[in-house]
């Protein structure tokens, strides 16, 4: 079947290029992928994945780890483990 159909959307230059480099490391390209989406809510008859609005805890840890708050840096699992005390 031939592909004749187009679809022109406007994205963050940020985004589509973030995006395009791991489209890169998939080995597919941005039409691969935008066909892979269309597929998939065609399939299942909607969004492929949960699109939920976050509760307000949720909301709070994303605004402080955006802003660099409360982050730790650990080389390993091992140094992971012990900042979080397991």
């Amino acid at each position: 079947m031939n592909k004749t159909a187009t679809v022109s959307v406007r994205v963050k230059p940020e985004i589509k290029t973030r995006a395009e480099d791991v489209f890169e490391k998939l080995g597919i390209t941005p039409t691969d992928a935008i066909t892979m989406f269309y597929s998939q809510v065609s399939l299942r008859q909607g969004i492929p994945f949960p699109v939920e609005i976050p509760n307000p805890v949720t909301m709070k840890t994303i605004a402080d780890a955006d802003a660099g708050k409360d982050l730790y840096k650990v080389n390993n699992v091992d140094d992971l483990f012990y900042e979080i005390g397991i």
